[in-house]
C-alpha cells in the first residue's frame, strides 16, 4: 500500500485545538479536576499582574507525578477517553491540562514530584518555540528553570492573604503570558479587565461548579484565588429555605444510572434576587441565568442554566431548577466535549426529560403566580390530628400518612437511624398503594426512586428477605412494587450487596 506522511503543523494543530469553548474559568475548572482525581484536599490560583506578560500559577497538593508520568501527561492526548474510570476520575479525553491551557496561554509549564519527594520535574510546550523547529519538540526543564518557578511560585503566593494552612504544592501548571488580555485590550485596561475576570466570574463560576466538593465535612477541599478562599454555592438551598423539591425519579443506563430530581424555589425568591446578594443566585447571576437543567457528573457540575434546547427559557420558570446526577461510565453517551460544558441527551432519554421537565414546568408556573402547591386549607392543629394528610397536586387530591400526627411523630423520635429508615420504607408502601402511584405517576422512562439513606435501607431489607426465602420475583412484584418503584429506578446491585 502507498502512502505519504501526514504529520500535522503543532503550531497550527495546537491553535486548533484550544479553540473548544473554554474560558478563563473554565479552562481553570478543567485543570481543577485534574487536582481532585489526583486526590488533592487543596488548590491555589495565584496571577502576578505587575508585570507582562501575566503569570497564572496554580498548584495542587495532590499526590504528584513522577517525571515519566508527568512526560505522559504532557502527551496529546495522554490517555483514550474509552478507557474505564475510577468513578472518582473527573477526566475524559485526555486532552484537558492542554486544550485548556492553550486556549489562555502560549506558554505553559507543568512541574511536579511524587508526593514525599523533594526533586521536582518539568515540561514546558511553547507555540513558539513549535513554530521555530516545526516539530513536535516537548521541551525538558533544567533544575535551575524548575527552581525559579518554585520560587517564583511562593513569592507570589506569599504576596496574598488566604493561604491555606500546611499547603504543600506537588504539581504546578504555570501559564506564561495570557494573551486573551494582553493582545487584545489597551494597555490601561488589561490588568483591570483580568482582575475583574478571575477575583469576580472566575470564583463566581467556580463557587458553584465544585460546591460539592468545597462543602465536604470529612475530606475538606479549599480552592484560594489570590487573597480569598472560596465559598461553596449550591444552587438548590435547603427544604428549610422554603425549596420544594419534586418526585426522585432514575432510570438504568448503560453502566450507569441518571438520577432527576426537580426544585421550585418560593416565590419571594423573585424580590430577594432583585434586591442584591441572596441564597438563591450567584453574585454574578440572575434568577432567569440560573433556571434550568444542573447536570453533575462524578459530583461536578458541568452544565447548568437552560433547559439544553428541550425547552426555552422564560420568567414564569425562573423558580425552576432540574437536578440530574450521572456517573462518568456514560460520557460517550452523553456526548460529553472537551471543556465539559456541553452534553447531547441521548434519544433514550430524551422523552423521560421532556415528561418530567413538563410537570416541572407546571409547578414552576404556579408558583410564579403564588398558586403552589399547599396543603388544603384548614386548622393547622386540626390538620395536625389526623393521620392522613391531602395533598394538593396536580393529579388530583392525594392521601400520605401525615407525618405531623403526634403517634406518628413520637415513634420518629424514638427510633434509631436503621428503624427510620424501615418505617420510611413501610410509610411509603401504605402512600403508595392508597393513591395507587404505580398507575398515575410513573411515565415509562424515568421511574420514581429513593434517596441514598433509604435505598441503603431497601437493600438491607431485601437481604434479610432473600435469607428468609423470598425469590427475587416475590420480592419485585410484593416488595418492590408495592413502594411504587420498579427495578429499573434501583441501583444494578441492589439485589448483590
Amino acid at each position: 500500500m502507498k502512502y505519504e506522511e501526514a504529520e500535522p503543523n503543532p503550531e497550527h494543530l495546537i491553535k486548533s485545538i484550544a479553540e473548544q469553548g473554554y474560558s478563563l474559568e473554565s479552562s481553570l475548572a478543567d485543570l481543577i479536576d485534574n487536582s481532585i482525581s489526583a486526590g488533592a484536599t487543596g488548590v491555589e490560583i495565584m496571577i502576578d499582574m505587575n508585570h507582562e506578560p501575566f503569570t497564572l500559577f496554580l498548584a495542587d497538593n495532590g499526590s504528584g507525578m513522577s517525571e515519566k508520568m508527568l512526560r505522559q501527561s504532557m502527551e496529546f492526548p495522554s490517555s483514550s477517553p474509552d478507557l474505564d474510570r475510577d468513578t472518582k476520575d473527573l477526566g475524559r479525553f485526555g486532552l484537558g491540562m492542554k486544550t485548556a491551557s492553550f486556549s489562555q496561554t502560549r506558554s505553559f509549564t507543568a512541574i511536579s514530584r511524587k508526593q514525599g519527594d523533594k526533586a521536582y520535574h518539568g515540561r514546558t510546550w511553547d507555540v513558539d518555540y513549535l513554530k521555530k523547529k516545526k516539530k513536535w519538540h516537548l521541551i525538558v526543564n533544567s533544575k535551575k528553570e524548575v527552581q525559579d518557578i518554585l520560587d517564583a511560585y511562593s513569592k507570589t503566593s506569599d504576596e496574598h492573604l488566604g493561604q491555606i494552612k500546611d499547603f504543600e504544592a506537588n504539581t504546578i501548571i504555570v501559564w506564561k503570558g495570557l494573551y486573551k488580555f494582553e493582545d487584545y485590550l489597551e494597555q490601561s485596561n488589561r490588568k483591570n479587565a483580568l482582575k475583574k475576570q478571575l477575583n469576580e466570574v472566575t470564583v463566581d463560576h467556580l463557587s458553584l461548579v465544585f460546591h460539592r466538593f468545597l462543602e465536604r465535612k470529612d475530606d475538606p477541599f479549599l480552592i484560594r484565588v489570590n487573597n480569598k478562599q472560596i465559598p461553596a454555592f449550591d444552587p438548590f438551598p435547603p427544604a428549610s429555605s422554603g425549596v420544594r423539591a419534586t418526585a426522585l425519579s432514575r432510570r438504568s443506563f448503560s453502566e450507569d444510572n441518571v438520577k432527576l430530581e426537580g426544585f421550585i424555589l418560593p416565590s419571594r425568591a423573585i424580590d430577594e434576587a432583585k434586591s442584591g446578594v441572596s441564597k438563591w443566585t450567584t453574585k454574578k447571576r440572575s434568577l432567569t441565568d440560573m433556571e434550568g437543567i444542573y447536570v453533575y457528573r462524578a459530583d461536578r457540575v458541568i452544565i447548568f442554566g437552560g433547559w439544553n434546547g428541550l425547552i426555552s427559557k422564560g420568567p414564569r420558570l425562573q423558580l425552576a431548577r432540574l437536578r440530574v446526577d450521572v456517573g462518568n461510565k456514560v460520557d460517550h453517551l452523553l456526548h460529553l466535549n472537551v471543556s465539559k460544558s456541553q452534553i447531547t441527551i441521548p434519544h433514550d432519554l430524551k422523552a423521560g426529560f421532556e415528561h418530567y421537565i413538563t410537570e416541572l414546568k407546571i409547578e414552576a408556573e404556579r408558583e410564579f403566580y403564588n398558586r403552589g402547591i399547599r396543603r388544603i386549607a384548614g386548622d393547622r392543629r386540626q390538620s395536625d390530628e389526623q393521620v392522613f394528610a391531602r395533598l394538593a397536586s396536580n393529579k388530583g387530591t392525594l392521601l400520605e400518612l401525615n407525618a405531623e400526627f403526634p403517634l406518628v411523630k413520637a415513634l420518629f423520635q424514638d427510633l434509631s437511624k436503621d428503624q427510620k429508615t424501615k418505617l420510611k420504607l413501610l410509610i411509603r408502601m401504605i402512600n403508595t398503594t392508597v393513591n395507587k402511584i404505580r398507575q398515575t405517576h410513573e411515565d415509562g422512562e424515568f421511574a420514581a426512586c429513593l434517596d441514598d439513606q433509604m435505598a441503603t435501607g431497601l437493600a438491607g431489607q431485601i437481604k434479610i428477605l432473600m435469607q428468609n426465602g423470598w425469590t427475587r420475583q416475590q420480592i419485585q412484584a410484593d416488595f418492590i412494587g408495592a413502594l411504587g418503584l420498579s427495578t429499573e429506578s434501583l441501583p444494578a446491585d441492589i439485589f448483590n450487596q
